[in-house]
């Protein structure tokens, strides 16, 4: 690939360990999402699966489809990237052979580079044939958890436009993915209910310290913050009856 990028292997393992860093500081975990709908990363002209840490830091991406293009396969397609979008890494290593100077035997020696690539959605212009099939299994509404939802006090608006579920208190809305991409039902709710009891903290309804002045990932007000979303998810879905099927 002509796109492979020259550098030393310090400066490739420096970009996979700050990309984890800066997922875990915005307290996104991402290899735990019970939504399937974007699939294993691949490329989109060869089909090729990417393999190795690779899996890791594409879907953490949060893109609905995960397949992605080189910026030459992009311009071959007769496509353009959006103005704005930043490419992502893609680790590349092989066994390469390389004569050793002192002995004058050849050795094999790992060779460690990356390469960029585009997601899909931060593309335009690809032919619509070329693109991948969104993976969608009918989840339906559960009556007892839509009651608890719609009931609920100073409830902050619902959406369902990333590819994420997150609680957003500046603005004070949740953002979940959308029902079908999740693989059951239960999943959705237990998503759901985790970050409306987030959202429970806003100053407008019980006005909690750890979600107020939680300064992010690794400090004691973001681990109670957690906790209390997880015990509060815990004991909504108990009450709905809507136990997470394994």
């Amino acid at each position: 690939m002509k796109n492979i990028q020259k550098t030393k292997p310090n400066d490739v393992y420096e970009i996979v360990t700050n990309r984890i860093i800066g997922h875990l500081e915005k307290g996104v975990v991402p290899w735990q999402q019970p939504w399937t709908e974007a699939g294993l990363p691949k490329n989109l002209i060869s089909g090729k699966p990417y393999r190795g840490i690779n899996v890791w830091l594409l879907s953490s991406l949060h893109y609905q489809k995960n397949s992605f293009l080189t910026f030459k396969q992009v311009k071959d397609l007769g496509g353009s990237v959006k103005k704005g979008e930043k490419s992502q890494e893609v680790i590349f290593w092989k066994w390469t052979e390389k004569e050793n100077k002192k002995t004058g035997e050849i050795e094999k020696v790992p060779l460690l580079r990356y390469y960029t690539v585009f997601n899909v959605d931060q593309c335009t212009g690809i032919p619509k044939e070329k693109l991948p099939p969104a993976i969608e299994r009918k989840n339906d509404p559960m009556e007892t958890c839509e009651k608890i939802i719609h009931e609920m006090p100073k409830r902050p608006d619902l959406r369902h436009k990333e590819h994420r579920a997150f609680y957003n208190k500046s603005d004070d809305y949740v953002n979940v993915p959308k029902m079908e991409t999740f693989e059951n039902s239960e999943s959705y709710y237990g998503t759901l209910f985790h970050e409306l009891v987030h959202s429970t903290g806003h100053n407008e309804r019980l006005n909690r310290k750890e979600l107020i002045k939680n300064n992010g990932f690794r400090t004691e007000d973001y681990a109670v913050e957690e906790l209390t979303a997880e015990m509060g998810a815990s004991y909504l879905k108990s009450y709905a009856g809507c136990l997470v099927l394994k």
